[in-house]
Formats: C-alpha cells, sequence, structure tokens
C-alpha cells in the first residue's frame, strides 16, 4: 500500500466508523476502487487496526464519561464483588455487551468465514442494499424511546447480540447496535452513545487479534513502511472520526435513519450493477 492510498482508506474508516453505512464495506470498497490486492495478510489486518484508531476518538471525545465511577455508597450488606461491580458499573456494562461478540468473533475467525467475508465486495452490496431498505422504515417500526430508560446488565448484552450481525461487512456495528439499543426502548441519542462506548472494547479486541495472527506469520509483514502505514492510517482515522462523530449524534437524534438508507441503497445498487454488467470495480486494472 502507498501512502496516498493508506491516506484516502484511513480517511473513509474516519468518516464511516460512527455512521450507520459500514465502515468496512467502505474500506474493503475503496481497496477495490484503487487496485488493492485482497486476501493479503497484512490488508486483513490494516483494515481492522486502523479501525481502532477511530474507536480512540470516543474515549477523547467522551472521555469524562468514559471515565466515570459510581461514589455512592453500595446497597448494605453487599459484597466486595458487589461493591466493585457497584462502582464500576459503567466498565460492567461494557464487558457483558463485549462478551457476544467475543464469542461469534472467535468463532468466524476460526472457521475462516471471516477472511472470506472481508474478500467479498458482493457480499457488501448485498448487504448495503439489504441494510439501507431496513433503515428506510425502522425509525417507524422503533419509537424514539424514553428519557427514563437506561443501559443496564440486559439491555447491554441485547445489544452486543445485535452487534454480532456486523460480522457481515455491509452491515454497519453502528446500525446494529444503535437500532439494538432503540429495540430496548433507548433514545436514539442514548443508544448511539453506548454504540461508541461498545466499539472501544470490541475493536481493542478485533485489533489484538489481528496483531497476533500477523505475528504469527512471517515477519516479512513488519517492515519499516507497513508498519509506518499501520501508524499514519490510526492517526488519521482518529482525526477524522473526532471530526465526524459529534455531527452524526446531532444528525441521527433529529433527522433518524432513512438519508443514510438511501444513500447505502444508491452506493450498493450501483456496486451490484457493476459486477452484474462484468465491471471492475478498479479504477485502473
Amino acid at each position: 500500500m502507498t501512502w496516498i492510498e493508506t491516506i484516502i482508506i484511513s480517511i473513509v474508516e474516519g468518516l464511516t466508523e460512527f455512521l450507520p453505512v459500514s465502515s468496512t464495506g467502505h474500506m474493503i470498497i475503496t481497496q477495490n476502487l484503487l487496485g488493492i490486492p485482497q486476501g493479503d495478510p497484512f490488508v486483513h489486518a490494516f483494515t481492522f487496526i486502523i479501525q481502532f484508531g477511530a474507536i480512540l476518538s470516543v474515549v477523547c471525545l467522551y472521555w469524562k464519561r468514559f471515565f466515570q465511577f459510581d461514589k455512592s455508597p453500595a446497597p448494605e450488606g453487599s459484597s466486595t464483588l458487589q461493591k466493585l461491580k457497584h462502582r464500576y458499573y459503567f466498565y460492567w456494562l461494557l464487558i457483558v455487551g463485549v462478551i457476544p461478540a467475543v464469542v461469534i468473533g472467535l468463532a468466524t475467525k476460526k472457521s475462516g468465514l471471516l477472511d472470506w467475508l472481508l474478500d467479498s465486495v458482493e457480499v457488501v452490496a448485498v448487504m448495503l442494499v439489504l441494510g439501507g431498505v431496513f433503515m428506510l422504515f425502522c425509525d417507524r417500526l422503533f419509537n424514539k424511546g424514553d428519557e427514563q430508560n437506561k443501559v443496564n446488565e440486559k439491555r447491554a448484552f441485547n445489544i452486543g447480540l445485535y452487534q454480532c450481525i456486523s460480522v457481515i461487512p455491509g452491515v454497519s456495528r453502528s446500525m446494529a447496535t444503535i437500532v439494538g439499543g432503540m429495540t430496548q426502548g433507548l433514545t436514539r441519542k442514548r443508544a448511539a452513545e453506548f454504540s461508541f462506548f461498545l466499539a472501544v472494547p470490541t475493536m481493542a479486541g478485533a485489533t489484538l487479534l489481528d496483531l497476533l495472527d500477523l505475528l504469527k506469520e512471517e515477519a516479512s509483514w513488519a517492515s519499516p513502511h507497513n508498519i509506518t502505514m499501520l501508524l499514519l492510517g490510526c492517526v488519521v482515522s482518529f482525526v477524522v472520526a473526532l471530526l465526524a462523530m459529534k455531527w452524526f449524534v446531532g444528525f441521527l437524534t433529529k433527522y433518524g435513519f432513512k438519508a443514510f438508507g438511501v444513500y447505502r441503497i444508491i452506493v450498493g445498487g450501483i456496486i451490484i450493477v457493476l459486477l452484474l454488467t462484468g465491471h471492475s470495480l478498479a479504477m485502473v486494472d
């Protein structure tokens, strides 16, 4: 990968990580447009690792919320474990929410299904369209939620189950978890914010697994150039995501999913037409 390719893909990642349009799907499309060979272990790892750069923007933007502790006294008679859970309840919810992703993620990775999905632009295109159609109606299907409803253990786990759907490129982790939160009676804003928070341990785990896989491969990938590209990608995606995140929360709260649904259908539809007519996505063959 060249410097320009790295910067372009990282900008796409930063812009789309928190939008319900599938950042992984858009990176796969972008890689195909740029003519980057698919199936390379480093390219697979790069796709996931720079997502963690974008996710770190959550910690930066919401640092007061992310490093919150419950200082109120625990109920009388609480055990030491219960007292710890009470004080660090925010983190406990993240653990509960990420459990389904850990199980499903490890299973798909071990089976090789994840690598196959990441090589399939056809899957991305179809899921963009299907997800777009769903998003045209999801605001009607789920009410705006109740401000009184907060994330608890049951809601966190159920949102985590929805997150597992996003293992399919083109679905969008953001869409899956936000819609999952809305099905649990959360407002769009609260569902979106918990989606951001849940992304941190999820993507941290995915990044760690990909780094370990890279370390098991031949050491040839660890060239100064590739390491520099990873660092550059993380920095660019971090900065772009930081700028995009605030805008998204305000837009989603006010307008809902419909505009994103239309966008997904158009992009996915164009790709399907190109593929069915025998055209390559690569701008230069």
